[in-house]
């Protein structure tokens, strides 16, 4: 399935087309700052760092950078009209006053309960954890955009957690580099899907049961 699944780009091309006009969402460090390069023509997204910024684009052309504005990762970034900085303080009481509408995370495993492991595998390596725990209780809408499995091609949907966990019952969407699936009443519920592969195919790729209701959308994104 390697010749079929989708590029990083395309995952967050696909992520990117359910954010409402208007709305206030965080990027997760990583992965998910592409998302800010796939804005849909005609909405208006308002893009929060956690580092206190409100209002970025996408990011700089290279050689063009101003290194005095950057995301929380580190990475610069372009500024919008209207664009504001304040207080790493003022950006936490921002994410956890719920004004947030959307956050867009990465993964590292997602339960079908809603459950999200994104900051340390095992015992493994240097504790990360940033502001993950509390964008996931914060926001509205909790999405995760990832690879469908690891490099090892283990399942990073799975029906439980074995890494420790970032939030309990938090996502809502997943998009992977095969799917489009939504977490509801404790299942993984199938919306989209890459049209080259089967259900078969994929359920074997998957470490918990996918369901279905109704007809399973193609999941079709441009060359990028």
């Amino acid at each position: 399935m390697d010749e079929f699944k989708l590029s990083n780009d395309q995952i967050a091309w696909r992520a990117a087309q359910d954010i409402e006009d208007g709305a206030y969402v965080n990027l997760g460090i990583g992965f998910p700052e592409k998302v800010a390069q796939f804005t849909v023509e005609g909405r208006e997204p308002v893009f929060h760092s956690e580092n206190g910024v409100l209002g970025f684009g996408p990011a700089p052309k290279p050689g063009e950078e101003d290194w005095d504005l950057i995301n929380a990762g580190k990475k610069a970034v372009t500024l919008k009209p209207g664009a504001a900085f304040f207080h790493h303080a003022d950006s936490f009481s921002m994410v956890r006053g719920g004004h947030l509408d959307v956050a867009i995370l990465g993964a590292l495993q997602v339960a079908q309960t809603g459950d999200l492991a994104n900051w340390r595998v095992g015992n493994k390596g240097v504790p990360a954890v940033g502001g993950a725990m509390d964008l996931v209780h914060g926001a509205r809408r909790v999405a995760v955009i990832t690879d469908h499995v690891t490099k090892n091609g283990d399942p990073k949907l799975v029906e439980t957690c074995t890494f420790p966990l970032t939030g309990v019952q938090c996502v809502t969407r997943v998009y992977t580099s095969l799917a489009v699936v939504d977490i509801e009443d404790g299942h993984f519920v199938l919306r989209e899907k890459l049209p080259q592969i089967s259900f078969d195919e994929l359920q074997a790729v998957t470490g918990a049961e996918l369901k279905t209701q109704g007809e399973v959308g193609d999941l079709v994104v441009p060359e990028l």
